[in-house]
C-alpha cells in the first residue's frame, strides 16, 4: 500500500548524498541513531534514517506528533540541542526523552525556499554527546539547508517534465487533429473544383463566368492551405517531407506555371519574372513549385499593391536560386528571426496578420533538398531567396 507522504520520502531516497549525510553526522557527533523526518503539524514520518541502536524506523514509519520535540522544532522554527537530558534544565522533566529513552539530541529544521516547512534533520543517542558546539551546530545547519536545495531543484525538474509531457501531449493532439482536418477537407474541396472546371467550359454570361473565375480562386487558395496543413502535420509527426527528385524533366516551365495560376487568381497584381535556370536541378518539382507558390502568395498578401512583385531563378556557380521580392513596409528585425516558425502570427502590416505557415513549409521544402531559404527587408524592398546546390 502506497504511503499517503510517499512522495516526500521518495524525494528524499532521490537524493544521493543523504546516506552520506546521516553517516558523517553519526561519525562527527558520536550518536548512533540520525534521520531526516517529514513533520506536518499532526504527522511525524521517517524518511530515512542511519540506525545503530535499533530504534526500529525505517522510511514510512511513524511516531506521534505530539510526542515528538520536532513537534515543537516545527511550531517555533528553531533547532533543539540537548548534550545531556539530566542536566538540561529546559528539557530535564520533558516527557519526551523519556518515552524514546535518549540523553542527546539535535534536531535542525530543513525549510524550503519558499518558507514551507518540510521537516528535521535530527540526532538522538543513549548517551550524552557534546552538540552545543558551533562547529557541530554549523555542520547540521548547512547538511539542512543542502537538504532543502536538493528538495527544490527535485521538485523544479518535475514540474519541468510535467509541463514538457504536457505540450508534448498538447502538441500531438493539435498535429493529429490538423492532419485529419486536411483529409477530410481534401473530398469536398476537390468537388468544388471540378465543379468549377465544368463551369468554366460551359456557355456562360460575362458576370457568371467572373463569380465561377472567383470561386476557382478561392479554392486554390483553399488547396494552397490544405496542402500546408498536411506538410506541416508530415513534417511534424511522420517522416518529415518526402521528395521524389526529377533530374529529366526542365525546371523552368515549372515555375512559368505557377506564375500564370497567380495571375489567373489574382489578375490585378503584377508579377515580373526573370528565370535563367540553364542547367538540370535535381529536385522535387512539386515541391519547388509549392514553395514558389507560397512565397509568391506571400509577397502579394503584405507587398505593396502599387508596385509589382518580382521573381527570378537562375543556375550558376553549381547552385540553383530562386528568388521573391516586393515593395512595402520593411519586416521588423524581431519579426523576421521568428518568420519560418509554425504558427508563428506576427503583425507585419496595419490591419493584417502576418506570415503564416507557408514560410514554415517552405523552409522545411528548402531544407530536405539540402538548400537554405533565408529573408532580409529593408525600406527598399522585402526578398526571400532559396538556394540550392546542383551537386
Amino acid at each position: 500500500m502506497r504511503h499517503d507522504f510517499q512522495a516526500d520520502i521518495d524525494a528524499i531516497e532521490r537524493i544521493d548524498a543523504i546516506p552520506t549525510i546521516l553517516d558523517v553526522v553519526c561519525r562527527i557527533t558520536g550518536m548512533r541513531f540520525a534521520a531526516v523526518a517529514r513533520v506536518t503539524d499532526g504527522r511525524w514520518i521517517t524518511c530515512k534514517a542511519l540506525d545503530q541502536i535499533d530504534f526500529g524506523l525505517k522510511p514510512g514509519d511513524e511516531l506521534p506528533v505530539e510526542t515528538t520535540i520536532c513537534h515543537e522544532i516545527r511550531q517555533s522554527g528553531e533547532p533543539v540541542v540537548i548534550d545531556h537530558v539530566n542536566d538540561d534544565e529546559a528539557f530535564r522533566g520533558h516527557p519526551t526523552p523519556a518515552m524514546y529513552g535518549f540523553q542527546s539530541y539535535i534536531s535542525m529544521p530543513i525549510v524550503r525556499r519558499d518558507g514551507a516547512f518540510f521537516g528535521t534533520l535530527c540526532a538522538i543517542d543513549p548517551k550524552p554527546a557534546q552538540l552545543k558546539n558551533p562547529a557541530t551546530i554549523g555542520m547540521f545547519k548547512l547538511f539542512a539547508e543542502l537538504i532543502a536545495s536538493h528538495l527544490d531543484a527535485g521538485q523544479e525538474l518535475e514540474n519541468a517534465r510535467t509541463a514538457l509531457r504536457h505540450e508534448r501531449e498538447l502538441s500531438e493532439l493539435r498535429e493529429q487533429f490538423i492532419a485529419v482536418l486536411g483529409h477530410d477537407l481534401r473530398n469536398p474541396v476537390g468537388s468544388i473544383e471540378a465543379g468549377t472546371n465544368v463551369l468554366l467550359r460551359s456557355d456562360l454570361d460575362e458576370k457568371s463566368r467572373g463569380v465561377v473565375a472567383l470561386m476557382r480562386g478561392s479554392v486554390f487558395r483553399i488547396r494552397g492551405l490544405i496542402d500546408n496543413v498536411m506538410d506541416f502535420a508530415r513534417a511534424r509527426l511522420g517522416d518529415g517531407l518526402e521528395l521524389q527528385v526529377d533530374l529529366d524533366r526542365p525546371l523552368e516551365p515549372v515555375l512559368e506555371q505557377v506564375v500564370a495560376e497567380i495571375r489567373t487568381i489574382d489578375p490585378d497584381r503584377r508579377i515580373e519574372t526573370d528565370f535563367s535556370v540553364t542547367a538540370p536541378v535535381p529536385c522535387d518539382h512539386a515541391r519547388i513549385s509549392q514553395m514558389f507558390s507560397n512565397l509568391l502568395g506571400n509577397a502579394i498578401s503584405h507587398g505593396s499593391a502599387e508596385r509589382p512583385v518580382v521573381a527570378g531563378a537562375a543556375t550558376c556557380d553549381g547552385h540553383f536560386e530562386l528568388w521573391v521580392a516586393n515593395s512595402g513596409k520593411p519586416i521588423p528585425d524581431e519579426v523576421l528571426e521568428g518568420l519560418f516558425q509554425p504558427f508563428f502570427r506576427a503583425k507585419v502590416r496595419e490591419s493584417r496578420e502576418g506570415l503564416g505557415l507557408g514560410l514554415y513549409i517552405a523552409s522545411e521544402i528548402a531544407r530536405v533538398h539540402g538548400g537554405t531559404l533565408e529573408a532580409r527587408s529593408d525600406e527598399t524592398e522585402t526578398r526571400f531567396t532559396f538556394r540550392m546546390p546542383l551537386a
